[in-house]
């Protein structure tokens, strides 16, 4: 059964930095959309970023701008979401997402609406701190 595992959640103080990863069981990521998305204590699941399969093209919420950078490492078939200069505003559980839709051409983009996507890991928690 396909399965989504996040990894690479935990503390941090305000201004540092993590690197979460997403990997797939048994499955290869390289022609599928994934989202990073996330969920603040008391509120409601939010998209944070998404890159289209095959062509790896990227796009993010405009709130998640300019810190948050999600890329692909094609050989360990993850999606990674890369924070930096974190805020004890962005604790919460962090979930990457499946679109099963297969997105063989390069010019394929995502949209990090939750709607879009299948399949959904467990979450890994980031907390910052001060």
């Amino acid at each position: 059964q396909l399965q989504l595992v996040e990894s690479g959640g935990g503390l941090v103080q305000p201004g540092g930095s993590l690197r979460l990863s997403c990997e797939a069981s048994d499955f290869t990521l390289n022609h599928y959309a994934v989202g990073w998305f996330r969920q603040a204590p008391g509120k409601e699941r939010e998209g944070i970023s998404c890159i289209s399969g095959s062509g790896g093209n990227t796009n993010y919420a405009d709130s998640m701008k300019g810190r948050f950078t999600i890329s692909r490492d094609h050989s360990k078939n993850t999606v990674d979401l890369q924070m930096k200069s974190l805020e004890p505003e962005d604790t919460g559980i962090y979930y990457c997402a499946l679109n099963l839709k297969v997105q063989i051409t390069t010019m394929t983009t995502c949209t990090p609406d939750l709607d879009d996507y299948d399949i959904w890991g467990q979450g890994t928690q980031v907390t910052v701190f001060s």
